[in-house]
């Protein structure tokens, strides 16, 4: 099967979904994951882009891993599709959900759900020159008042697509407010294919009570597994009726000085140190102090400094009965 009943599968997300935090992830449980969204006309036109999507599409032999490419011309996603379908991921995903404004002003991501007609030629175009199954990952709609996702989900279904990833929110909607698990529930008993239900999950519990009130096929966790692998953790010992374990502030603090260095290892030193200091924002956030040592990291210069921050942390919360 395409992707497995009642998983629970990483979300795309741009500058968080890297091949080392996938990998993080994957170890500690995640059933599939999906790289960071690649550009379907910069990866056939720009050639700096082509070598930085060689880097976007680095996946490690243990993940289940999925690409996604975006993009609203027809021509250039079948070609991207195409030249990009290698067999080591289990799917191409469409993005027509990121609301991004430096995505949706070029017509892109969440955009394409106000222009169907252009949306069906893109789709048709992809799975017809794609290698690999086609799944669409989208919002509700443009906004409250041009909400689309039954028919545009009807439309990706006919098309061909072999899955759709509903987000229960509108472009307009951002990130604010509640999901509406309501329209992902009208989506699951609409198609034939399966639905992935996105928004709002932030622990195994979430990921249980969506697919227990939407019906959904599977389940996709985006900001939720922010700096939280162990949610996965927690996932798979929920699906076996256990209890989730403890992460302790230590366990929090070696994971992050793990991720800091295989990150350091995949993208150098200067750029690794500089993108580590939001996961160590999300790995750190909730304890005690948190916030005073995020201003300390935030002008750490080498990796042993903020190796030296962390681990002179971790024993203040000690000290302060914190393990």
């Amino acid at each position: 099967m395409l992707i497995e009943k009642n998983s629970l599968i990483l979300a795309p997300m741009a500058g968080v979904t890297d091949y080392v935090y996938r990998m993080i992830c994957t170890q500690f449980g995640a059933q599939a994951t999906v790289t960071e969204m690649v550009s379907a006309k910069g990866t056939l036109l720009t050639p700096k882009e082509r070598l930085d999507v060689v880097q976007l599409r680095q996946t490690s032999p243990a993940e289940r891993c999925a690409l996604q490419i975006f993009g609203s011309d027809a021509d250039f996603m079948g070609r991207a599709a195409e030249r990009l379908g290698e067999s080591r991921f289990f799917a191409l995903d469409v993005n027509m959900g990121c609301p991004a404004n430096k995505i949706v002003s070029g017509g892109d991501g969440s955009a394409m759900l106000k222009d169907l007609k252009n949306a069906e030629r893109v789709l048709k175009e992809v799975v017809r020159r794609s290698p690999l199954p086609v799944t669409v990952k989208m919002r509700m709609g443009w906004d409250e008042d041009s909400l689309c996702y039954l028919e545009a989900g009807r439309m990706a279904q006919d098309c061909g697509a072999a899955a759709v990833t509903l987000h229960g929110r509108t472009r307009q909607e951002m990130y604010s407010g509640r999901a509406h698990w309501d329209a992902i529930a009208r989506l699951a008993s609409t198609l034939a294919i399966p639905v992935v239900g996105n928004g709002d999950i932030a622990s195994a519990a979430d990921a249980q009570r969506m697919l227990r009130e939407t019906g959904c096929h599977a389940a996709m966790v985006g900001r939720g597994a922010m700096g939280n692998p162990w949610l996965f953790r927690d996932w798979a010992r929920a699906e076996q009726g256990l209890p989730p374990l403890v992460v302790t502030p230590r366990e929090r603090i070696e994971t992050a000085l793990a991720h800091m260095r295989l990150l350091i290892g995949h993208k150098g030193e200067y750029i690794g140190l500089r993108e580590m200091r939001k996961h160590m924002a999300w790995y750190l956030k909730g304890l005690r102090g948190s916030a005073q040592v995020r201003v300390r990291i935030n002008t750490a210069e080498s990796p042993a400094q903020m190796e030296d921050i962390l681990q002179r942390y971790a024993e203040e919360l000690v000290a302060h009965g914190q393990e």
